[in-house]
């Protein structure tokens, strides 16, 4: 499950530790340990903290009920990533007002960082260099691609089970799995607040229920006093930066020329953009998303370039998995919360119109 990323530089494409590492900037808002919350807590919870049996949700009403949450409550908080032995960590500002959303957060580990959303609207300053991005994304919220396949597949590749309580940042959450049914997608567990449905921790899940990443709030205040107006202040307030707007076409796969030879079972495209190179140089890269509810799979395709794409390879972090190859006389790179076999299978299939 993926928060929407700031779309990373098509000259990543070439390294796809780049790739990652840029595609992460956003969504790995990171760090500080999770040994206390993990100590004891990784084991189902059963006894007379199970859910009784009349609780018991679909996974389409447990995702509705999480996604509701991210979409209508205000609450700051310090959110931690853990993805290997690599850890970081962010402080978040979250506010609604029925009709609009804003949030902010700070990087409180590496470069410093700081992005401000108001509902599509997106902007990111790097404090170091001078330097704030412009974008506009589809969706907001821990998981902004939840039911929004064409005819709600999502239960046909997924199930939930009902695990138990634990408190997470002092807030008593219900823990449920969201369990894949095939080998080509994630499993999650997560902990969601009883009372709003808000997700305060979310562990991905691999081979054999391994935890290839986690994602937790180490505190969290709901229902907090954040200022709209405020960060809407914030997010104005580009003196002294120099403000990037990259230049989006929507497009179609289709209409730049390229098809799947055949589908991967449960992903249904979401959208496609092309982006002009720097330099003025007339070429332009692609990018072609992917969801199938809960996990997004992108393709970066741009021309090939001998001097940067050297040899085809592939890469991992945390959950985010990359593979590329050359298709032609384009270099493609799959980026995707998936297990690499699933990115192969795309990667695969990908094939030249024209």
């Amino acid at each position: 499950m993926t928060l929407v990323p700031l779309s990373p530089s098509p000259s990543a494409a070439s390294n796809p530790r780049s790739r990652l590492r840029g595609r992460h900037g956003v969504r790995h808002w990171s760090a500080a340990a999770l040994v206390a919350l993990a100590s004891g807590l990784m084991a189902p919870v059963y006894g007379q903290n199970a859910l009784p049996s009349s609780t018991t949700r679909s996974v389409n009403e447990w995702l509705t009920r999480m996604h509701e949450a991210s979409n209508q409550r205000s609450y700051i908080g310090t959110l931690v990533v853990s993805a290997g032995s690599a850890m970081s960590a962010s402080k978040i500002w979250h506010v609604c007002d029925g009709s609009q959303q804003m949030e902010r957060v700070d990087t409180l580990t590496g470069a410093p960082r700081t992005t401000i959303r108001r509902n599509k609207e997106v902007i990111t300053f790097v404090p170091e260099a001078k330097t704030a991005f412009v974008e506009k994304r589809d969706s907001l919220g821990m998981f902004p691609e939840l039911l929004r396949t064409p005819s709600n597949l999502i239960p046909q590749f997924y199930s939930a089970r009902e695990v138990g309580v634990q408190r997470v940042a002092g807030h008593l959450s219900d823990m449920v799995e969201i369990l894949p049914k095939d080998e080509l997608r994630f499993g999650y567990r997560i902990w969601s607040e009883r009372q709003t449905g808000l997700v305060v921790k979310l562990q991905t899940l691999g081979e054999q229920g391994a935890v290839v990443e986690q994602v937790a709030f180490s505190e969290l205040q709901l229902d907090a006093p954040v200022s709209m107006d405020k960060l809407h202040k914030l997010m104005k307030d580009t003196r002294g930066y120099e403000v990037y707007k990259p230049t989006l076409k929507k497009t179609t796969a289709e209409a730049e020329g390229w098809r799947l030879k055949e589908p991967v079972p449960g992903f249904a495209a979401m959208s496609c953009h092309t982006r002009e190179a720097s330099g003025g140089t007339g070429q332009t890269s692609m990018q072609w998303v992917f969801s199938d509810g809960l996990a997004s799979v992108s393709l970066f395709v741009e021309p090939f370039d001998a001097q940067r794409h050297v040899q085809e390879s592939s890469a991992a972090l945390g959950a985010t998995n990359s593979v590329n190859r050359r298709v032609g006389e384009h270099w493609l790179t799959v980026v995707g919360e998936v297990p690499a076999a699933t990115l192969r299978r795309f990667a695969m299939a990908l094939e030249r119109t024209r």
